[in-house]
């Protein structure tokens, strides 16, 4: 557990005196604020690159720009849901917004390890051939398209992740 200064949010009796004993906020709870200031901070950065494309007559600055916004829309709704988990578990709720469980699988779970399994492999292939595009690609567009390349496969590696941790959690129900 974290000690420290007691955050404003929580000195709804005044202010602590200085030689009063340093209290604990409980780790879930540090985390609940932690993550409800994240995202607070991404909706900010969200409407700032809405902002800046709309603003600007370059085309390619607004196409990259809505790339970024579009990640940092799925950053924002990671976000808002991982604190909506928190939250209803704190408060002994239901939050709309949490992440969902798993449900019975039944009779699909032999097929959705096949599926998983396979969409892993398909994966990692796709990053081994669009590794080598990167590399043919570096002159074309200064580099822009190299850059977006490398964009793919960090989105494919995440991808694997996302895919070995379902099929790890397929294999354990």
């Amino acid at each position: 557990m974290e000690k420290g200064p007691i955050p404003d949010e929580y000195m709804i009796y005044g202010e602590q005196l200085k030689d009063s004993p340093v209290q604990e906020i409980p780790e879930a709870e540090r985390l609940l604020n932690e993550f409800e200031s994240h995202d607070v901070k991404e909706g900010e950065f969200i409407r700032g690159y809405k902002q800046f494309a709309e603003k600007s007559k370059d085309s390619l600055i607004r196409f990259l720009l809505q790339m970024i916004i579009s990640d940092e829309e799925k950053h924002h709704a990671i976000i808002h849901a991982m604190a909506a988990n928190l939250k209803g578990n704190l408060q002994w709720t239901k939050q709309q917004d949490a992440i969902p469980t798993f449900g019975e699988l039944g009779d699909e779970k032999k097929t959705l390890l096949k599926l998983t399994g396979d969409f892993i492999e398909h994966e990692k292939e796709g990053i081994k051939e669009t590794k080598k595009l990167v590399k043919e690609c570096r002159s074309y567009y200064q580099g822009l398209f190299s850059l977006l390349l490398q964009a793919t496969v960090h989105d494919s590696e995440k991808h694997v992740e996302f895919l070995e941790f379902l099929h790890r959690r397929l294999k354990e129900t």
